[in-house]
């Protein structure tokens, strides 16, 4: 009969994880966000458009923000070649998505009609800042690149 290995996940999985296996996730989400953030976004207003689009309608906003979107986004990729010679442009993407993400909850939580955003764009974006903060080297791993 043949054996049956049950992995038990670590409460420390950042230490257990080698830099070489985090600078490849880390490439594998950059490459994610970054085509999500490029190509991916205005579909989700389309099929979602209480969870992420907060006009209806033809919007001046919606263009402008998925214009910022998908170029943060070819920017992106290009740094999931070589993450770690990008690691400002990785942060700015953590800490611009937790504050957009946190004055969207803001907004969703003000008015009633905005609250699909909090399962929608706000948590996404929550997602992504977490996930790459999360992969993303500090100290002396970072200094070594």
């Amino acid at each position: 009969m043949p054996s049956i290995q049950v992995a038990i996940p670590s409460h420390n999985l950042k230490e257990k994880m080698t830099e070489t296996d985090r600078t490849g996730y880390l490439r594998i989400a950059l490459l994610l966000v970054g085509v999500i953030f490029t190509v991916g976004i205005y579909p989700l207003t389309i099929v979602w458009p209480s969870g992420w689009s907060w006009h209806m309608g033809q919007s001046h906003y919606l263009t402008m923000i998925l214009g910022i979107y998908a170029t943060l986004g070819i920017f992106l990729l290009l740094a999931s070649r070589n993450p770690l010679a990008h690691l400002s442009l990785i942060w700015f993407t953590v800490w611009s998505s937790i504050v957009h993400a946190g004055i969207m909850a803001v907004q969703s939580l003000a008015n009633p009609e905005h609250r699909g955003h909090l399962w929608g764009d706000v948590l996404a974006l929550f997602l992504v800042a977490g996930v790459l903060a999360f992969l993303t080297p500090r100290g002396a791993a970072a200094k070594s690149a």
